[in-house]
């Protein structure tokens, strides 16, 4: 169900229109622009890096590991899952990723910056996409399942993001999501990503039951490479000025395939049951209780 992105109303019109106050969302790049104001700037990002992130992306290890256990984490906690909405997509990287293991699911992306939907689109041309505020998701059970993966730390008001989750998810189907983990690897790299926190198991727990969520996963990744994590980020905290936020991301082939396959391993053992009680990021899976209609 549609929902007014201004006084909250139920819309039933195709272009989303709003019968009680009028409003009529406009459009930027092609997009349905539910946050224009927004569109171009906000504390939450630099919009600068989405090109640069683009190329990055499909040669890292990181990027890789991470949606290869964000796939399979929706293929089996969600199997009977019909659509797939991920918040904050970026350059459409993971939903790229979906959409070459999952087919059959209908799927939809939101990004506050229009330059980052451009992007995704290129990528995703099948794909919905929304110009939109994770604070207001203008929709009330409309999706079986909603991602939203390295984007609640960028947002002061996480918990009214995640219930907004809650309103706009189905009964029966739930979130994924991956935030960054511990609060004692914070370092300029969080602060030049426009991070506003890293996060404790506990804490990411109780603001999904504070939501309304069940809490059905909760699994730490980046565990066997934390050490060298833990090293380069207090290497960055030393660094001087000429800091370079997407150093990390470039490395050389070599180094790339044995990280890449350190991380293989790690996910396999995430996939056997094993529990790491520590990693530079969490994986957490929340379901919305009722049945799926």
């Amino acid at each position: 169900m549609k929902l007014c992105r201004k006084c909250g109303s139920r819309i039933e019109d195709i272009d989303w229109r709003c019968p009680s106050c009028g409003d009529n969302p406009g459009m930027i790049g092609g997009f349905i622009a539910f946050a224009p104001e927004e569109a171009q700037s906000n504390p939450g990002f630099k919009p600068e890096y989405f090109e640069a992130l683009s190329k990055l992306e499909e040669g890292n290890f990181w990027f890789r590991a991470r949606n290869r256990l964000i796939t399979w984490a929706l293929r089996r906690r969600f199997p009977a899952a019909a659509n797939f909405f991920e918040i904050g997509c970026g350059t459409g990287f993971v939903l790229s990723a979906i959409a070459e293991t999952c087919p059959g699911l209908r799927l939809f992306g939101s990004e506050i910056y229009s330059s980052g939907l451009e992007v995704a689109a290129k990528r995703i041309p099948k794909s919905t996409f929304f110009q939109m505020d994770a604070r207001n998701i203008p929709f009330e059970e409309e999706f079986d399942v909603i991602g939203a993966f390295d984007v609640l730390e960028h947002i002061h008001e996480d918990e009214k993001v995640l219930s907004r989750m809650y309103q706009a998810v189905r009964a029966g189907g739930g979130v994924i999501l991956t935030v960054p983990q511990h609060p004692f690897l914070w370092s300029r790299q969080d602060e030049y990503a426009c991070h506003v926190r890293r996060y404790t198991a506990s804490e990411v727990r109780s603001k999904l039951e504070r939501a309304g969520f069940s809490v059905t996963q909760i699994a730490s990744f980046v565990s066997l490479l934390l050490p060298v994590l833990a090293v380069a980020r207090l290497r960055n905290r030393r660094m001087a000025d000429e800091f370079d936020p997407l150093e990390e991301l470039r490395m050389g082939r070599g180094a790339n395939a044995v990280l890449a396959k350190v991380m293989d391993l790690e996910r396999l053992l995430i996939q056997l049951g094993v529990s790491f009680p520590a990693g530079g990021s969490l994986l957490v899976v929340g379901t919305k209780p009722g049945t799926t209609r």
